[in-house]
């Protein structure tokens, strides 16, 4: 069977691992979403974290404070999935992503209450911001992507049918038909044996439209 066929026709059902704070996963979960117009593929949406990710890293003193931010957003995810379902975590990823990137918010906080309110949810699920109750829950779910992509990557992370990688990393992210080959592409080498590193040199910056 070929992959065109095999990709193009057959459903598949797809995990996007994002962080909120992440613009280049943001440009992937847009893509994403177009992928989801064109391609017969149900996407579970999941957290993975930044801040885990470089936790005990030797950071510069920026990145580092950013880090330390990272955590409120992720947090709120994670406990809003606990009390409200899964099915809030890609319209709350959408308001709070939507903030920071389009709205060029970088103080991560101010981002959580409006969102909250813009999905419909508790404004009180923001104090969970700068609590650990569900770090637990957010470490396990960051690690089952790591588990499937190695330490050395960051978000987006993507499984389907079992194989997973990192990226794409695009901008700005294609649409219609042109997200579908893409998609085909991805899968493509994503399920090659031996397959690990297709990359070059990035020259512009995340385009948000």
């Amino acid at each position: 069977m070929s992959a065109a066929t095999d990709v193009s026709t057959t459903r598949s059902a797809a995990e996007f691992w994002f962080d909120p704070l992440c613009p280049w996963a943001w440009m992937t979960s847009r893509w994403m979403m177009e992928v989801e117009k064109v391609r017969p593929v149900d996407v579970t949406w999941s957290v993975m974290s930044l801040s885990v990710l470089n936790e005990g890293r030797d950071l510069p003193e920026e990145y580092r404070a950013m880090m330390d931010k990272g955590w409120g957003p992720v947090r709120v995810v994670m406990a809003a999935r606990k009390f409200h379902g899964e099915e809030v975590t890609k319209p709350l990823y959408d308001a709070m992503g939507t903030r920071i990137h389009l709205g060029g918010e970088k103080d991560f906080a101010k981002v959580i209450v409006p969102a909250l309110e813009e999905v419909g949810l508790p404004v009180e699920l923001a104090e969970y911001a700068d609590k650990d109750d569900f770090d637990a829950e957010l470490r396990a779910s960051h690690q089952r992507a790591i588990d499937l992509v190695g330490d050395d990557v960051g978000t987006p992370v993507v499984a389907v049918n079992g194989e997973a990688f990192f990226g794409p990393v695009v901008t700005p992210a294609p649409k219609g038909e042109a997200a579908g080959r893409l998609w085909d592409g991805c899968v493509l080498v994503a399920g090659t044996p031996g397959f690990y590193e297709l990359k070059r040199s990035r020259t512009v910056g995340p385009i948000f439209e």
